[in-house]
């Protein structure tokens, strides 16, 4: 790893595509309503108790860690798009081994195991494409 390698505006894009991909994986259009079904969680019941600001705040928070810390890894000379895919995958699977294991222990369904699983899965697949295409 190199740090002087790591392309700080590419990190804050490729954190930034969670939250697209997010939008589009929880919506009603895809996982939106089997999520919530799985999560026992209403839309009413959200807008009544969710804190927006305390949630988008450190799910912001955490895109970056995540973005940063695969920008690390992938910091190297050799480093291309499709490297940058294929490791940010691997750190997908790595992400959905631990919410497997942490939502069989909550006694959640496989569907949701595989929706939270599969956004992870996508959504570092796709900042390891943006991180290592944008070096």
């Amino acid at each position: 790893m190199n740090p002087s390698l790591i392309n700080w505006p590419a990190v804050v894009v490729a954190a930034l595509s969670a939250f697209m991909v997010g939008g589009l994986w929880y919506s009603s259009f895809l996982f939106g309503k089997a999520w919530l079904t799985d999560s026992n969680l209403t839309k009413e019941h959200i807008k009544a108790t969710a804190n927006n600001t305390k949630i988008l705040g450190f799910t912001a928070l955490f895109a970056l860690i995540s973005s940063a810390n695969l920008a690390a890894f992938l910091a190297t000379p050799t480093t291309t798009t499709s490297w940058g895919a294929t490791a940010g995958f691997l750190a997908g699977i790595w992400t959905f081994a631990a919410i497997a294991t942490h939502s069989l222990f909550e006694l959640k369904s496989w569907r949701y195991i595989f929706i939270n699983g599969g956004y992870s899965v996508v959504s570092l697949t796709l900042m390891g494409a943006i991180l290592g295409c944008w070096r």
